[in-house]
């Protein structure tokens, strides 16, 4: 689990292919590693991935075959920046909010507009996750956690300000740009809880209004 909080950017220094798949070499910066073991979480922009080699100056995950399909990771190359965070601790502050670390979907910059000091950016999720997203709700954008300004449709949007943009890899955010996006982990799990019984069933198809107004969720 992570807070959305980002403790430092790093670098891609090397992608390998491997059997199929690829392991990812990080220079980790400024991020502190003295209590990092193999075998310990680290969340890349937003993917929670395992340490596999720490040689002292970052670390080296593999990213498999699902996690390349699944997130905008084949965007990255040698030199590219990402935001790194450690895995939370019991001691750890959750300035954030829970993150699994686990990409929903991969969302696109439609716009970024200056906003006084701030930078106001309009992202365009995949369809099947615009549920999820709620004014003055959380998600998580290639890692960071972030509040929801507002909503239309698919798109959202988010005021950036300056010591975000400096401490993340926003600041390099233009339109067009591919981001890991991860809903709120409370609304996953209450779109679970309201099937009910009906979780059991493969075909159940999630929640729709139909369901809900069968279910006496809605008013007729």
């Amino acid at each position: 689990m992570f807070t959305g909080i980002i403790e430092s950017i790093g670098s891609i220094r090397a992608l390998t292919p491997k059997g199929g798949d690829i392991r990812v070499s990080i220079d980790t910066g400024k991020l502190d590693l003295s209590d990092v073991k193999l075998g310990d979480s680290i969340a890349i922009n937003g993917v929670c991935l395992t340490a596999v080699e720490l040689p002292g100056n970052g670390f080296a995950a593999d990213v498999s075959r699902e996690t390349l399909d699944c997130t905008a990771f084949n965007d990255l190359k040698s030199g590219s920046r990402v935001n790194l965070e450690k895995a939370l601790t019991p001691t750890t502050r959750l300035g954030g909010h829970l993150v699994s670390g686990h990409v929903d979907g991969v969302g696109e910059v439609i716009s970024r507009d200056e906003n006084a000091r701030a930078i106001e950016f309009v992202i365009r999720a995949p369809k099947e996750l615009a549920k999820y997203i709620a004014h003055k709700g959380s998600i998580t954008v290639d890692g960071t956690s972030l509040t929801v300004n507002s909503v239309n449709g698919a798109e959202f949007s988010l005021t950036i300000i300056p010591h975000t943009l400096s401490e993340t890899i926003m600041g390099d955010y233009r339109p067009g740009r591919r981001v890991n996006l991860e809903v709120d982990l409370l609304a996953r799990y209450l779109e679970r809880l309201l099937l009910g019984d009906k979780a059991a069933e493969p075909t159940s198809g999630g929640i729709s209004e139909s369901f809900l107004a069968a279910n006496g969720y809605l008013k007729s």
